[in-house]
């Protein structure tokens, strides 16, 4: 019996799904409980592996934007 990896199993979840299925998952996932974190993970890698790096910049400049400026600190 072959093991199925998390990755695996994230992938199979949204194989053959239409753009607004995956868009759906993704939008579910999102502020949903930390187990789904995981899953976005998965979806996060292969955007970024599969984006040009003008992509990769808008990402990371995005992120960083929302990202708190000191250490601890969180949006309320």
């Amino acid at each position: 019996m072959k093991t199925v990896s998390l990755r695996d199993a994230i992938i199979m979840r949204v194989q053959g799904k239409s753009e607004q299925e995956i868009r759906e998952v993704i939008e579910d996932s999102i502020g949903n409980a930390e187990v789904t974190l995981p899953g976005l993970g998965v979806l996060f890698e292969i955007i970024w592996s599969h984006s040009q790096p003008d992509i990769q910049q808008q990402l990371v400049t995005t992120l960083h934007g929302q990202l708190p400026q000191e250490a601890g600190a969180t949006e309320a």
